[in-house]
């Protein structure tokens, strides 16, 4: 289990404040994660990373000469928000463009592009490499949906060393992407860990058994077996990645191979160096050359007992980058040149935006709004073990602990909102801006996109009534399938909120009360969340694992309906000069 913390809640942010006060000569801290101490050379190219806390050293151990120039740290297990990740690269931008390079998450996905979005609009050029190693995870056929593992590490160090050594940002982009096609991973775990706070770890391993195919963020395997020895883990590893060889390599014999044996965390050295022995004779007896292997902890999952095996299928241009030196907080080789140059600023604030006045309706909405928030976040807190119990199944178990952390961020912020005498509009913006912040992955991001939507097309000219209300939500649901990309059978919080929708829709055709309508379709929502326990899940985490999650209903749908049963009870509780007009 995790030991040593503090407040849970804070654990990514002061884990944060340790990492750079112990390598205060290599990085700093900003908004939303870590840089290198000196800028790069202007009109370079740049090269920013990131994901959930927990992993260390990814992805802020791994900023500095010769990898990362920049890393945006999510919550634990959560990816960083669109906002901390366009921090992060606007303080390294050299001018020369950005490269953004990740693992293949959903979260990860929908935030880097959003902030990619962005940064374009700013006239900023900026481009992609998403890492999808990991074999376990989907067919060859569907290479696109395979996680990013331990593999990672020779991508970010081919993209770093390309941008130290001066290439424009096609060729870097072409580097990385080249680097990700030639690195295949599979892992294993012998335990599940446990995350700061949490009295049981995510997923269970009987002793004696091991699990095939796990995920770094605690998602359980794909195949549970005996636990073998280390010399038949070994041959277990390396025949499941012999089978894939990628398409660029010619044959396996005579064939040059950078190997990373990654401990997940409660593995340790001396156990890796037993398993590598193997490893070594295993490929070596095949013809294939290693060049200067890793053995260690690269890509971590807190205390998980586990371990990957990483295969780098070296060419020339390749071998270069993976042999270079490199100076990070986590990683050193070689002898770099002493950094010089400008240094870097220290942490920075986010600006504090100017509202608008709402109009006195507007504002007497906007109370409503903040009341049904405040329901909200109760609701969420009471049931946050159950919405990670249920995320846990076939996930990484951390959905009730980011709604927590969303739903609070968006109440604080609505607060001060509406003490500047924000209208609805504004305030709902305001706190769907807050809580994708401050939550991070998939689910902050959504339901930062949602709170958005509604906001602007509610405004902050009158208080909404149904027909008003529905066209909102049906925005919102918009905003939500845009983004997420999900349809209604995916398994996820579109399918308790498109019937709600639906249901709002017809009550105002009927001319139903705002407060009955409400209700209704939060009840629709609600039945509509348990029966996604039918369902196969075809998005995010929990895909990979879709047989388990059969017969558990989703957590997104769940605290979608939970958000909406809260609201309907501040608004049958709310007073009709309080609420909103459409009816009490």
């Amino acid at each position: 289990m995790t030991h040593v913390f503090n407040d849970p809640a804070r654990f990514a942010d002061e884990l944060v404040e340790g990492l750079v006060a112990a390598n205060r000569s290599r990085i700093v801290q900003v908004d939303g994660g870590v840089i290198r101490r000196h800028r790069a050379p202007s009109n370079s190219v740049v090269m920013v990373t990131g994901g959930g806390s927990g992993h260390y050293p990814a992805f802020g151990g791994l900023v500095g000469q010769g990898i990362a120039h920049g890393a945006a740290m999510g919550n634990v297990f959560a990816s960083p928000s669109a906002d901390q990740i366009c921090a992060v690269a606007q303080a390294v931008n050299a001018g020369g463009g950005i490269l953004f390079c990740y693992n293949n998450y959903a979260g990860d996905v929908l935030n880097f592009d959003e902030a990619q979005r962005r940064l374009r609009a700013q006239g900023l050029d900026v481009r992609s490499v998403v890492v999808n190693d990991d074999v376990a995870s989907a067919p060859l056929a569907e290479a696109q949906r395979r996680r990013g593992i331990a593999g990672s590490f020779a991508v970010f160090k081919a993209a770093g060393f390309a941008c130290d050594s001066g290439a424009n940002l096609d060729e870097v982009v072409r580097i990385a992407a080249a680097a990700n096609e030639r690195v295949r991973s599979v892992g294993v775990a012998f335990s599940g860990c446990t995350l700061p706070g949490a009295s049981a770890p995510l997923f269970k391993v009987e002793p004696g058994q091991m699990e095939v195919g796990m995920g770094i963020h605690g998602e359980p395997g794909l195949q549970r077996m005996p636990a073998p020895t280390a010399h038949a883990l070994a041959q277990l590893l390396v025949e499941r990645l012999l089978a894939e060889v990628p398409s660029v390599v010619g044959a396996v014999e005579g064939a040059r191979v950078a190997a990373i044996l990654n401990g997940l965390g409660a593995v340790k050295y001396e156990e890796l160096f037993v398993i590598y022995r193997s490893v070594d004779r295993l490929l070596t007896e095949r013809g294939i050359t290693l060049v200067e292997p890793e053995v260690g902890e690269l890509v971590t999952s807190f205390d998980m007992a586990g371990v990957s095996l990483s295969l780098v299928w070296l060419d020339e241009e390749l071998e270069r980058s993976w042999c270079a030196a490199a100076d990070t907080p986590a990683f050193r080789k070689g002898s770099v040149a002493h950094a010089t140059g400008e240094l870097a600023g220290g942490a920075s604030q986010r600006t504090s935006r100017v509202l608008a006045q709402g109009t006195v309706e507007a504002k007497a909405a906007a109370a409503v709004a903040l009341d049904s928030l405040r329901a909200a976040k109760s609701v969420i807190v009471a049931e946050s073990d159950e919405l990670g119990r249920l995320d846990a199944v076939a996930g990484d178990g951390d959905h009730g602990i980011g709604m927590q952390r969303g739903v609070t961020a968006a109440v604080e912020a609505a607060e001060q909102a509406l003490a500047a005498g924000a209208g609805i509009g504004s305030l709902l913006a305001i706190a769907g801006e807050a809580w994708s912040h401050r939550a991070g992955g998939t689910s902050g991001a959504l339901w930062g996109v949602l709170l958005r939507e509604l906001g602007q097309a509610l405004g902050d000219e009158r208080a909404p009534e149904l027909p008003g209300v529905a066209a909102a939500a049906s925005a919102a649901l918009r905003g939500v399938t845009a983004s997420g990309h999900a349809q209604v059978g995916d398994k996820t919080m579109v399918d308790a909120m498109d019937p709600f929708v639906r249901e709002l829709a017809r009550a105002a055709a009927d001319g139903r009360s705002l407060r009955l309508a409400w209700s209704a379709a939060a009840l629709a929502a609600t039945d509509a969340a348990h029966a996604t326990a039918a369902l196969l899940p075809k998005l995010g985490r929990a895909r990979p694992h879709a047989q388990r999650s059969v017969g558990t209903p989703d957590p997104g749908a769940v605290s979608m309906a939970l958000v909406l049963q809260a609201v309907a009870e501040v608004l049958a509780h709310r007073s009709c000069s309080a609420a909103p007009r459409g009816g009490a």
